[in-house]
């Protein structure tokens, strides 16, 4: 099965394109490169279809678009993170990180939108309060302000 779209990351034109595929796949499961042809490599992750486009300067990276991946556990953040900020990432907030090519990620747990849906209003907002003091996602530090400890 193909996907019908895919999200185009547009690059600088410095060739760096493969290199970003290359990495990306090796960090989620079930992932590949499809094609590589310069400048488009098209490349799955977990199944999902996208296309990095190495053609220039003429347009730029933004977190307004942003990977997003459902981690199982603190050892799988702590793996993406690490990986992703190596060579010249950039820390953000709340999850998100710029890798050294400039594309921007969130690096979640799956607990995440389980505690902030929760029908406990206070332990909720205990959570997103802790959430938006972190930098990388810490799941014990979330579940002790959600309990209130």
């Amino acid at each position: 099965m193909t996907d019908k779209t895919a999200p185009c990351l547009w690059f600088n034109g410095e060739g760096k394109g493969k290199q970003a595929a290359e990495l990306y796949v090796s960090l989620i499961p079930n992932s590949r490169i499809v094609s590589d042809r310069h400048p488009m490599v098209v490349f799955e992750l977990d199944g999902r279809r996208y296309m990095i486009l190495d053609a220039g300067p003429m347009y730029t990276l933004s977190p307004a678009l942003s990977i997003y991946v459902d981690c199982d556990d603190q050892a799988e953040i702590d793996r993406l993170w690490d990986t992703l900020l190596d060579g010249g990432g950039q820390e953000i907030r709340c999850g998100w990180l710029t890798d050294r090519f400039g594309v921007s990620w969130q690096i979640i747990p799956k607990i995440l939108p389980v505690l902030f849906a929760d029908p406990d209003r206070a332990a909720a907002n205990r959570a997103m309060e802790a959430m938006m003091a972190m930098q990388k996602i810490d799941i014990a530090g979330l579940q002790r302000a959600f309990d209130g400890a």
